[in-house]
């Protein structure tokens, strides 16, 4: 990917211009980045945290809560692990012309959908299918 395309300042993708032109893939794609960064810079944050020493502290009440902290922070670490795994995935389709179409369809996802959630990778009406049908299956 020629990382040297100018995006004007302020720049949004849109429906008047091709679909995931040069543009738009440049677009996404430091929104990906920039996401990724985000998410290991409070990573980072968050492992200086679990470093500290619970041990002194001596008040049972306090160390049980702290504890439950960890475990939270422990959970949105797994999760934010995951997200970045799917970032890589994104920017990697970007690289492959895959980006910004529907895995289920091969249809064009919608720009406000990739715009609000970047790692998208099926259509509204796809993911919408997908949903109904985890839920039939889950009802079950």
């Amino acid at each position: 990917m020629d990382s040297s395309i100018e995006l004007p300042t302020g720049y949004r993708p849109s429906e008047s211009e091709p679909f995931m032109n040069e543009r738009q893939k440049e677009y996404f794609r430091r929104k990906l980045l920039a996401w990724k960064d985000e998410i290991l810079r409070e990573s980072r944050s968050t492992l200086s945290n679990l470093q500290e020493d619970i041990g002194a502290l001596p008040d049972l009440a306090d160390r049980a809560s702290t504890e439950t902290d960890r475990a939270l922070e422990l959970r949105a670490r797994d999760r934010q692990r995951k997200l970045i795994s799917k970032i890589e995935l994104a920017i990697r389709r970007i690289e492959e012309d895959e980006y910004g179409y529907c895995e289920e369809t091969g249809e064009p996802i919608s720009l406000a959908r990739l715009d609000a959630r970047p790692v998208a990778t099926l259509s509204l009406e796809a993911q919408e299918r997908h949903e109904r049908s985890e839920r039939v299956h889950r009802d079950n």
